[in-house]
């Protein structure tokens, strides 16, 4: 397996621990996760995602959709014994899946529609009022807040 030297991207920045664990999963799970059921990703807006899952076959009884510790987990299974006799070509899966994304952080899923076969997943991104940019006021002379806390 390939290994990636990261020492130079933590020399200049900050807060990107888990960046090889999410390289090392998203390198080991492409391989054994397979192509079904096919998937799109959209980016419908600056902070709005959709995830759309082929899921023909599949009722709204049948399939799953749970978010856990910034995954998004959907699972598709049919009820035992619920298979019809008489096939004579049966080229619609219906096989059980399930399938998993890493989500960013604060993104949070708003809501899932079944339609036509077609499981649609909508995701938004809140960025918390503190963690956005804000702009710091720089002034001249006089003691920093840590010297003037110092004093107190």
């Amino acid at each position: 397996m390939r290994e990636f030297d990261f020492s130079p991207l933590f020399r200049s920045a900050i807060g990107f621990d888990r960046l090889p664990s999410l390289i090392d999963t998203a390198l080991r799970s492409d391989v054994s996760v397979g192509s079904y059921p096919p998937y799109n990703i959209e980016k419908v807006a600056d902070d709005a995602y959709r995830v759309t899952l082929a899921v023909a076959g599949f009722g709204l009884d049948d399939l799953s959709v749970e978010m856990r510790d910034g995954l998004l987990i959907v699972k598709g299974a049919k009820p035992e014994g619920e298979q019809k006799a008489g096939y004579l070509h049966r080229g619609i899966a219906e096989r059980a899946f399930e399938r998993r994304f890493q989500l960013a952080e604060h993104v949070e899923v708003r809501g899932a529609g079944l339609d036509n076969g077609l499981l649609a997943i909508d995701l938004v991104r809140e960025v918390p009022e503190a963690l956005k940019p804000r702009r710091i006021e720089v002034k001249a002379g006089g003691p920093t807040v840590i010297e003037a806390m110092k004093a107190a």
